[in-house]
């Protein structure tokens, strides 16, 4: 009986950690792969707007495709947009909330975190329903949100910018997606956020680092890229560090 038990016990543990780790290499390999691929077609405008649109949630993010001429810039900083928030929500807080409640926590968090990707819209279907998965993602997101944030800036823009960083995320829209996209915009030199369209009605957003370039290009998106790599090796090093230290 103990050494059944023992075995049970070792087998839920290395399942336990194998399901975190796969999460997030998979996830992070992911978010990477597809903001590189996004930079390729949005060179020619003829698949950039949907190449946007599939790593930002199913929406063009305020990409006016009327007006080709004007899509570089808008089109760009939905990809990088997307791209520090969903190593956010798709490889940080699935982390971070495996290691508070292990299997359990990472499995609420990603049903929460799916519900409010599926009906967390603030539209005449979807809002009686929807916004108690929109809130509920919002506070499960507090924590990892900034320490994304922290770890973007600690790797390129320095925390010596962390006033400043935060306080662009306290504009923004959102209470959570503002801190890895201020840490992003500032590692890059661009300015994210600022107006876009919903539902076809533009709306005067704030920037997030308003002094940086809004001429955003390809090669800011091949960047971005980067960031993320090297902040999801540095959270795989940190991940390691603390394993072994507190295992």
């Amino acid at each position: 009986m103990k050494t059944g038990a023992a075995t049970a016990q070792t087998a839920g543990q290395n399942t336990a950690q194998n399901t975190g780790q796969n999460t997030g290499q998979n996830t992070g390999r992911n978010t990477g792969q597809n903001t590189g691929q996004n930079a390729r077609p949005r060179r020619n405008h003829a698949g950039g707007p949907d190449a946007a649109a599939a790593i930002h949630g199913g929406t063009r993010a305020g990409v006016d495709v009327t007006h080709r001429a004007r899509l570089d810039a808008p089109m760009t900083r939905a990809a990088i947009e997307s791209a520090a928030e969903n190593f956010s929500d798709g490889v940080i807080a699935p982390a971070f909330w495996f290691a508070v409640a292990g299997l359990p926590g990472i499995l609420l968090y990603k049903a929460v975190n799916t519900a409010d990707s599926m009906i967390g819209h603030r539209t005449a279907r979807f809002e009686q329903f929807g916004w108690a998965a929109a809130r509920l993602d919002d506070v499960l997101n507090v924590i990892p949100a900034r320490l994304t944030a922290l770890l973007i800036a600690a790797l390129h823009a320095g925390l010596g910018q962390w006033r400043a960083i935060a306080g662009d995320a306290r504009r923004h829209r959102s209470p959570n997606a503002g801190w890895p996209e201020a840490a992003m915009s500032r590692a890059l030199g661009v300015a994210l956020s600022g107006p876009r369209s919903y539902a076809g009605e533009m709306r005067e957003l704030p920037f997030v680092n308003p002094q940086g370039t809004r001429a955003a290009s390809a090669s800011d998106i091949e960047a971005s890229t980067r960031v993320l790599w090297r902040s999801w090796a540095g959270f795989l090093g940190l991940a390691a560090l603390l394993t072994v230290v507190l295992g």
